[in-house]
């Protein structure tokens, strides 16, 4: 249960490709390792009424939330982290380049007791994998 919710300013919908966005936060997700491919989960919800710092209209942010299943340790937590945070802010450069703009990134970890699921999309990838 990889689950990325990225909020962002609509001022950003003119300088990103903001699904282009989701599917670098995918690739990096995968390319940790740690997340089962099946649960990742990539959304991105424009916010169109914001203020920012000292109210000019021409600043810009996003911010990513990751929520994650218990089981993983901080090490690779932070490893993920670390990585998913420098491959989108690597993305963006050219935003934090042509404007002011603001980038964040937090991992909230849900507790398993309060926290309910159903998915069929691992037992359709694995059938993939075993049958082509």
């Amino acid at each position: 249960m990889p689950h990325f919710s990225i909020e962002y300013s609509a001022n950003l919908d003119d300088a990103v490709d903001i699904s282009e966005v989701c599917e670098i936060v995918r690739r990096a997700a995968v390319e940790t390792g740690i997340f089962p491919v099946g649960g990742i989960r990539v959304r991105a919800i424009a916010c169109k009424h914001y203020a920012i710092a000292d109210g000019r209209n021409d600043y810009g942010f996003l911010a990513m939330l990751l929520r994650l299943g218990e089981g993983r340790d901080l090490t690779a937590r932070k490893k993920a982290g670390e990585h998913i945070f420098r491959t989108l802010s690597a993305y963006l450069d050219p935003v934090f380049t042509g404007s002011k703009f603001a980038l964040s990134f937090d991992m909230q970890i849900n507790d398993k007791e309060t926290s309910w699921k159903r998915n069929n999309i691992h037992d359709a990838l694995k059938a993939e994998a075993v049958h082509g």
